[in-house]
């Protein structure tokens, strides 16, 4: 059984690694203070759209001991997705990075619970919890906390040596752990992911207003896009990476090792027109197993049609 706080933390991020997290690090439980007044003013500004999740169950958002009784720990794990080939050609219809494979959910949940049954077999007994975007966890204030990274003018988590094209996961837990302490913030002057967005969903920095969003605009919201935004999409039917691509950060951005995050061959083949003439029973071929799925086939042939 390992008890020392500093040899079991250790182990912890030795699992994590094994399990072919980036990077892992820790923070102590707790309210998070700094972060309500920002979130209240956010949801009060109707910045979050149609995204009701974003306002219910705001205090386990902050507190995640609400989440898992006794929470001492927060352990913050990041999970690389950077492609080695990018499809998003002007030419064509784009999708993120992050949705080129499968699922993120169903690839990383399962290893989430593989470190946390480990830790279990060697201490004992514990009240834990994972999650992988999948629950009221301010992922990114936990992950800068943690010493990961700092949470760029564009709201995402940036490292300096790794970018930001990763995915954020998280284990709650009731053991205490060695803490680790946040990093500066290495945004700087720099704007350019303001100025690149099309549709101005950052009007300040450190603030998108998510209801610009082009990832909202072609993914949560499940009414008609706005006519608003027409001519502003740039050709991206589910979701956007405009202002992490522009993002000089992202020069360090290395490929991952993921095989099931790399994309079929008929998702790599598919060309405008055939965007455009897309059958349900072609749109559950090439995207099963996909997060592009969330959309279901209406919604990406109304996102389609929108961007033409």
């Amino acid at each position: 059984m390992i008890l020392d706080t500093q040899k079991l933390t250790q182990r912890i991020k030795q699992l994590a690694l094994h399990e072919g997290f980036m990077s892992c690090g820790v923070s102590k439980a707790g309210f998070l203070e700094e972060e309500a007044p920002k979130l209240e003013k956010w949801l009060n500004q109707g910045m979050h759209g149609e995204m009701a999740y974003m306002a219910n169950h705001f205090d386990k958002r902050l507190d995640p001991t609400k989440l898992v009784e006794g929470a001492k720990s927060v352990i913050s794990l990041t999970y690389n997705y950077y492609p080695d080939q990018n499809f998003a050609e002007e030419s064509n219809y784009k999708i993120a990075k992050y949705a080129y494979g499968k699922d993120y959910h169903y690839i990383i949940k399962p290893k989430l619970k593989t470190i946390l049954n480990t830790l279990i077999e060697e201490v004992g007994d514990i009240e834990a919890r994972v999650f992988v975007d999948s629950a009221p966890v301010h992922e990114r204030a936990w992950a800068a906390k943690s010493g990961l990274g700092w949470v760029g003018k564009n709201s995402l988590l940036i490292n300096p040596k790794t970018g930001s094209f990763y995915f954020l996961a998280e284990i709650i837990v009731d053991i205490e752990l060695d803490y680790d302490g946040p990093m500066r913030d290495y945004c700087g002057t720099c704007s350019k992911c303001m100025d690149a967005c099309p549709t101005d969903a950052i009007p300040e920095p450190y603030v998108v207003d998510g209801s610009k969003c082009i990832s909202y605009l072609t993914i949560e919201l499940k009414d008609q896009i706005p006519s608003e935004f027409q001519g502003k999409m740039e050709n991206w039917i589910f979701g956007c990476d405009i202002c992490q691509d522009v993002c000089p950060w992202n020069r360090f951005s290395k490929p991952h090792q993921e095989v099931n995050f790399h994309a079929n061959e008929m998702l790599q083949g598919m060309k405008k027109n055939e965007w455009e003439d897309l059958t349900e029973e072609l749109f559950q071929e090439v995207f099963k197993g996909s997060a592009v799925k969330r959309t279901k086939f209406l919604g990406l042939k109304r996102n389609v049609n929108f961007a033409k």
